[in-house]
């Protein structure tokens, strides 16, 4: 299994140390932050180092309710998103790609969460993403 890049505690990844990983993908990611801040001005997000994974991660957040976490690896990122058992008709329903939803319905359950992860190498990958942000906004 791919491990994500940012493991080095003592290197926050800001900008430069960004594009040294993400390359090309940095404009995607630069587009995402920008979506996100004109949007969903409610939401924040902020990298911490986790021990238990030995990485950054980008944990977004509105309020105290966690919209997502995003992982960097080399030319890529990925969110990850964990819903309720309740939230499976809304992802049914959805545009989401067939991938993503048979995913999310047969995926592996903690405690009374699934999650939905989306690798993102391009702007057009972002969809998914954004599909996933109404969803979870759609939830109480």
């Amino acid at each position: 299994m791919e491990k994500p890049c940012l493991n080095n505690k003592d290197e926050y990844p800001d900008d430069e140390v960004l594009s040294r990983y993400l390359g090309d993908v940095k404009n995607t990611w630069d587009s995402f932050s920008d979506f996100i801040k004109e949007s969903y001005p409610l939401f924040s997000g902020e990298w911490r180092y986790y021990n238990d994974g030995k990485s950054w991660l980008f944990k977004l957040t509105k309020k105290k309710k966690t919209i997502c976490w995003i992982s960097v690896y080399q030319h890529k990122f990925e969110t990850t998103f964990y819903f309720p058992d309740r939230a499976e008709e809304l992802i049914r329903q959805s545009k989401l790609k067939k991938g993503y939803i048979d995913g999310f319905i047969n995926g592996k359950r903690y405690g009374k969460i699934r999650g939905i992860t989306v690798e993102i190498k391009n702007p057009t990958d972002l969809n998914a993403t954004k599909t996933l942000i109404e969803i979870n906004e759609q939830l109480k």
